[in-house]
């Protein structure tokens, strides 16, 4: 690869590195969004040496932890099968494709408790999935738990436009931009929606490799994925599974984007439909939010779990899986209606769950005539989001929802520029990430 996009993820490791009571990683995420990179990365930055035991293509690693629960003895079995010195404190160990292995999975537990000097990374292809489906016993409380995405806009936009990244990333307060600035964001924000945040997507648009490659890149993934679904998924569900999958530019199409079994399948019901829902979502592809019935603390205990909206993992992945030519994305003046405001809620719900780690936003849809994107808790707060695509500004959704629960801060994300007037935050979607700096002082983290 000629060119390498830093990834946040890198520096979330530098930080556990150092930390006192460091527990073991486990590194959980949708495939293809370059976790075996990031711990390989971060073994040859801030290590002397990094050890990679895989256990797919080394399936011979197996015995070593069927043999013994001591770490002593582990670590001594597996320096036979890498070719670094294994040091505490020198030595990134990353366990890749743990999944693979019950036992490893298990002895990160004695790690934790009788080896915690050293530093240990595991990670698997559907984690979640292998976890559920093989009743995988994880070491609740002995692991640190981490999430990762596919690239962001922030981490695209650190790689595509340094400068515009360094100004947008220096912002303290919500003031206009310049204008120069604001169109620089709103052209880079369309090539991210076009390539998304796989990897070798976002590395062959930004090598100008051309989009017919990019598109091949996406749709080899997309292909991957429907190799999981045979591989992985238990044979009743796998239909399911991939009817689902392929419903959801239909889903997304509607106006008002609520999840509705009958499109998947005409007479299909939620009960012969749950576990494949579950399925895709502990593989990491799609995120379901779901409406909220009341704006009250906590925001969880006010979801209607009946209705829900099903998005995907990443902008770019659906874009390929609707079939939407990216010209139709780079002519900002094209009319595709109702998929534009799906595109951009897609792009702005993986903005909002990168900051939020493990919040999934609700929506709020109290009837037919109302309907806010997503609602968030943020500190002591909660905040309704509006989305927009590009400029049009238009409906009373937003309000409908202020005029019932006076909310401090509201905010509408869109492709006009930055402002904050009487608790309405006005703030163009590429910013989504920086939201919390251009908030009052006293909702800021």
């Amino acid at each position: 690869m000629l060119m390498e996009i830093k990834r946040d993820i890198v520096e979330a490791f530098r930080k556990w590195k150092d930390a006192p009571d460091r527990k073991p990683i486990l590194l959980k995420g949708a495939r293809q969004i370059g976790k075996t990179w990031a711990m390989e990365t971060f073994g040859k930055e801030a290590f002397d040496y990094c050890a990679k035991f895989d256990f797919d293509r080394q399936p011979e690693l197996k015995s070593v932890f069927q043999t013994s629960k001591s770490p002593d003895r582990i670590l001594k079995e597996l320096a036979l099968y890498t070719e670094v010195p294994i040091v505490a404190g020198r030595t990134l160990i990353v366990f890749d494709e743990i999944q693979e292995c019950e036992e490893a999975l298990n002895s990160l537990k004695y790690f934790y408790e009788d080896a915690p000097q050293f530093h240990i990374i595991a990670a698997g292809s559907l984690l979640g999935v292998a976890v559920k489906r093989r009743r995988m016993t994880v070491p609740v409380g002995k692991v640190s738990v981490m999430r990762m995405y596919p690239i962001t806009f922030k981490e695209f936009l650190r790689t595509a436009d340094e400068k515009t990244f360094n100004f947008v990333n220096s912002l303290k307060e919500a003031s206009r931009l310049p204008e120069i600035i604001l169109n620089k964001l709103n052209t880079e924000y369309r090539r991210y929606l076009i390539c998304g945040g796989m990897p070798e997507a976002v590395i062959s648009l930004l090598d100008n490799k051309g989009i017919e490659t990019m598109e091949k890149v996406q749709q080899d993934i997309l292909d991957l994925y429907e190799l999981d679904f045979a591989k992985y998924a238990e044979t009743k569900d796998i239909p399911r599974i991939h009817a689902i999958w392929h419903s959801l530019p239909s889903q997304l199409a509607k106006e008002n984007r609520k999840f509705i079994y009958k499109v998947v399948k005409a007479g299909a019901r939620s009960k012969d439909y749950e576990d494949a829902l579950l399925w895709l979502e502990d593989a990491g592809m799609i995120y379901r939010v779901f409406n909220m019935t009341k704006a009250s603390m906590p925001v969880t205990a006010y979801a209607d779990l009946s209705a829900f909206k099903v998005y995907a993992c990443d902008c770019g992945l659906l874009r390929r899986l609707a079939r939407l030519p990216a010209t139709v994305l780079l002519n900002s003046g094209s009319n595709y209606t109702e998929f534009k405001g799906s595109m951009a809620e897609n792009a702005v719900l993986q903005s909002l769950i990168s900051l939020l780690r493990d919040d999934i936003p609700l929506y709020w849809s109290p009837d037919s005539r109302a309907e806010v994107e997503f609602v968030i808790q943020w500190d002591a707060g909660i905040i309704p989001i509006e989305v927009k695509a590009e400029n049009c500004i238009s409906g009373k959704s937003l309000s409908v929802y202020t005029k019932k629960y006076q909310p401090k801060n509201r905010i509408r994300f869109s492709s006009l520029n930055l402002q904050y007037n009487e608790g309405l935050l006005s703030c163009p979607s590429p910013l989504a990430e920086w939201f919390y700096k251009f908030l009052p002082q006293e909702q800021k983290r």
